[in-house]
């Protein structure tokens, strides 16, 4: 196996040692991130494969279903193994497939985190992250109620997602903010000031749409080098994101077996200095998010 050039773990808010190689639950739920998975089977095997490879960060939310990513988990590994860390979201609402109202007013939060709790069977989440800064909620409000639950015990760290640096500075004067989760690849580096900011905080920068949904437009240089690694484009693009920045935890989601174990074999692929130049131009920050 090539030999590993990168930090493989990171200290998740400086007492949770993690693989720097996650999952994401997002999608063994079901079209449109909506309902039960539409195989149901393969689901479960996705997740019992999950803890086998060695992975210990799930990623999931309450919006996840809604609520079906969280029931599967706790259904298919609970007990948990030592040191597995979940983390879910709470602040948006489900109004139909692929719909995500925001809604973090702290009555709604109080109302997630609490069904996150029950649904995972746990009595504290090791990292609870405000899926949206609402708009129409003011920020101190949200933050106040994560300050108050940690202060309860439900919750261990508090992350954020799609945020910028100023409202990670902000946030801070409430709370601890261990990990941001905001969209982020090879070519849409539109976050890399909130990444750098994080880097310099050991904060953990957690990118998700790491592929941009296969739709990757730098795809011919990433099927070049990915050939010199007898590797796919995605799984170089997983890599480039694992060597660029030592604070970067990857969350790659699926529903299949396969697909998890491609992801995955990716963090073994060590890029050259040549490559990763090259990777590094595949920049295209105007893309919205």
């Amino acid at each position: 196996m090539t030999e590993v050039k990168y930090q493989t773990t990171f200290p998740l808010g400086g007492d949770l040692t993690i693989n720097r190689m996650g999952f994401g639950a997002m999608r063994i739920t079901g079209p449109g991130i909506w309902g039960p998975p539409q195989d149901r089977a393969e689901a479960i095997r996705v997740l019992e494969r999950v803890v086998e490879l060695g992975i210990d960060f799930i990623d999931t939310a309450d919006s996840y279903g809604p609520n079906v990513s969280e029931e599967l988990i706790a259904e298919v590994l609970h007990p948990y193994p030592e040191g597995l860390v979940i983390g879910t979201k709470g602040g948006l609402l489900r109004t139909g497939p692929n719909e995500w109202p925001i809604n973090s007013d702290p009555k709604h939060l109080k109302e997630a985190l609490e069904g996150s709790l029950e649904r995972l069977r746990l009595s504290r989440i090791d990292l609870y992250q405000l899926h949206r800064v609402d708009p129409e909620v003011p920020f101190e409000r949200s933050l106040e109620f994560l300050q108050q639950a940690q202060e309860e015990g439900l919750i261990k760290h508090i992350g954020l997602s799609e945020v910028t640096v100023e409202q990670i500075t902000k946030a801070e004067e409430f709370v601890k903010v261990v990990s941001v989760q905001n969209m982020y690849s090879v070519e849409n580096r539109k976050y890399e000031p909130e990444l750098e900011y994080c880097r310099e905080n050991d904060i953990a920068f957690i990118p998700w749409y790491p592929l941009g949904g296969g739709n990757v437009k730098a795809l011919d240089t990433l099927t070049e080098i990915g050939e010199r690694y007898y590797a796919t484009p995605h799984q170089i693009a997983l890599s480039w994101l694992l060597h660029h920045a030592p604070n970067i935890l990857l969350i790659p989601g699926t529903s299949k077996v396969e697909h998890l174990e491609e992801n995955f074999a990716a963090g073994a692929i060590a890029l050259s200095p040549e490559d990763m130049e090259e990777l590094e131009k595949l920049r295209s920050a105007e893309i919205s998010g």
